[in-house]
């Protein structure tokens, strides 16, 4: 066995085991929430285990088919960044593949447990997330390839504000901050799960770490900031068309999010510049 499908291997195996972990300890949070009372009631884990194994007592009510559907998520998910590690041809086939194996997991396990017309509920924000990741590849690509334009003297200086170099991180703004959020609110039940998540997670750490991406290559880029708050804007106006939540929380979210990656991936590209590296 070569290096590479050692790798494989040994983090597919990691994910899997992980994966049918997660589920068992979910089967016994479930297990123990007071449904009836405010008193959680935590039991000895192998017997709720046992008795969901045999008798199929609890949630999930198929417990070998979601044990085996978590362990294949699980080892997708644990080699999820090998197929987006090359370049050209093979990323482009390693990731789509991937996307497909991934995407006929979580619906198998979404039509066992919930019925095919729920398919979309899980399926598109599994989509957008893989676009999010393809997004992000080509903008470290495109910034890359400017940087050694730059460096053979083949490219400008930047541009006032760094409005040009912000450019293709506009397109990750508006599926970050508008689509996104859109899909999920569409997609939420009345208890809104997905857009507590989105607001408190997905939002705060997807704009962070796409501000320091731009700030580390560009330095400081108060455009890509206010992007990010249009279109939160944009959202939380288009989302009352169809909802009433209370959306206001997410601009500063967001803006605080951006600004603080931002400024963070700045300090550090002015410290590199100061070193003279590039």
């Amino acid at each position: 066995m070569t290096e590479t499908k050692r790798q494989w291997f040994a983090r597919a195996l990691i994910g899997g085991l992980t994966g049918a972990a997660l589920l068992l300890a979910l089967v016994w949070v479930l297990d123990a929430m007071p449904w009836m009372s405010h008193i959680w009631h935590f039991r000895n884990p192998f017997a709720v285990w046992a008795e969901w194994l045999i008798d199929g007592y609890g949630w999930p009510s198929l417990p070998l088919p979601n044990l085996i559907l978590w362990f294949l998520a699980g080892a997708e998910t644990g080699i999820a960044t090998l197929p987006f590690a090359g370049s050209g041809r093979e990323l482009v086939v390693r990731s789509l593949a991937h996307f497909g194996v991934m995407s006929l997991t979580v619906g198998l396990w979404a039509a066992v447990n919930f019925g095919v017309r729920e398919l979309p509920f899980f399926l598109i924000p599994l989509a957008l997330v893989y676009v999010l990741v393809w997004l992000g590849r080509w903008v470290g690509w495109y910034a890359e390839v400017a940087a050694i334009r730059e460096k053979l003297g083949l490219a400008p200086g930047p541009s006032p504000f760094h409005w040009k170099e912000s450019l293709p991180y506009v397109g990750f703004a508006f599926l970050l901050c508008l689509a996104l959020p859109t899909a999920l609110r569409l997609l939420d039940d009345p208890t809104p799960v997905l857009s507590v998540m989105y607001g408190v997670l997905l939002l705060p750490v997807g704009g962070f770490l796409s501000g320091l991406s731009l700030g580390r290559r560009h330095g400081f880029c108060p455009l890509y900031p206010a992007a990010c708050g249009v279109f939160t804007v944009v959202f939380i106006l288009t989302a009352k068309l169809y909802t009433n939540m209370a959306d206001g929380a997410l601009i500063p979210i967001a803006l605080t999010a951006v600004l603080a990656g931002n400024l963070a991936g700045a300090a550090q590209h002015n410290a590199r510049e100061k070193r003279g590296k590039p």
